[in-house]
């Protein structure tokens, strides 16, 4: 294990994918030190037909990120408690206990423990050219649903999934094999956990990153602090871009203007401060929003009540 100093508190962990390209590109932050360990030994959880769904558990501190890694296989990340990050080459995710992620297989990621965390993976074996939590099964409909799973998404967790989650068994395969029964169990519990992962909800919870540097670091500065400036020229000027520059890069890398991206950070921010059973008319205040100003933006971003998609209510039942 290895230390070095993470200067951002709730937002993103630089992932490289490319040898010139930093683990950190910000400048230290004095007290906050990020421990570095490797991918959870996914050898010995490797899933298969017999074995569909595979689950492993690990406590992990908070400012501990699981080194950049992938698997030819798709995974399931959720915490029952603390509020993980994921990084992907081309965006950053949050994710409290409310929600999981779910990784395609091949995807580059790293996890880093926004506090400290009970990490439950769970590891999805996918038939050749198949992808989704129903991948095992047949049929032309479901393989028309299967374009949406081949991207990260965040996805709402039901009281059903995380009590699920929480039964499967975590022996690694270097431990005495499971018994008949054991292996049945697994098998129920393993089709409940796909039916409820393709039932459930996807939240759009993601912040998208860019490549150009210049654009890159701007981005980073406002992950970080989000409220520290309200217009893009203020934030522009650390960057040796012209506002008019900037607002040309986030259409021609991320798609959207500056204002509607840093709605997606602010919106990432409240899932965090939301967490930490912090109170929404106090998170309101954290970002810079009336505590009716937070929930119109909110209801207008995501079509869900700021409650709902912060998760402190549960969903309706459909």
């Amino acid at each position: 294990m290895r230390r070095v100093y993470d200067s951002l508190p709730i937002s993103i962990a630089n992932m490289p994918n490319r040898p010139d390209v930093p683990t950190r590109d910000m400048p230290p932050r004095p007290g906050r030190a990020l421990s570095y360990v490797g991918s959870l030994t996914p050898h010995l959880f490797v899933p298969s037909r017999e074995r569909p769904v595979r689950a492993k558990a690990r406590q992990l501190a908070a400012d501990t990120q699981v080194m950049p890694h992938s698997h030819p296989w798709a995974q399931v990340a959720i915490s029952t408690t603390g509020v993980i990050r994921l990084t992907v080459d081309r965006g950053t995710y949050i994710v409290p206990p409310s929600r999981a992620l779910w990784i395609p297989p091949g995807v580059e990621h790293a996890v880093t423990m926004v506090e400290s965390a009970d990490l439950r993976t769970l590891y999805f074996h996918q038939p050749r050219g198949r992808c989704g939590p129903g991948a095992l099964g047949g049929g032309s409909a479901d393989r028309a649903e299967q374009a949406a799973w081949r991207q990260c998404r965040v996805l709402e967790v039901s009281d059903l999934l995380r009590a699920l989650v929480r039964e499967m068994p975590t022996a690694p395969d270097d431990s005495p094999p499971l018994t008949p029964a054991e292996l049945l169990r697994e098998r129920h519990l393993s089709a409940l956990i796909r039916d409820e992962l393709a039932r459930a909800n996807a939240v759009k919870l993601g912040v998208d990153l860019p490549h150009d540097k210049r654009l890159r670091h701007l981005c980073e500065a406002v992950l970080a602090d989000p409220t520290r400036h309200e217009t893009l020229a203020d934030w522009a000027q650390d960057t040796g871009a012209s506002p008019r520059t900037v607002a040309r890069l986030f259409r021609s890398e991320l798609g959207s203007t500056f204002t509607q991206w840093r709605q997606q950070v602010i919106l990432a921010k409240a899932v965090s401060l939301a967490a930490g059973r912090m109170p929404m008319g106090q998170i309101a205040a954290e970002l810079g929003y009336s505590a009716s100003a937070f929930s119109a933006m909110v209801r207008k971003s995501v079509g869900q009540p700021p409650g709902r998609f912060l998760g402190q209510q549960q969903p309706v039942p459909q």
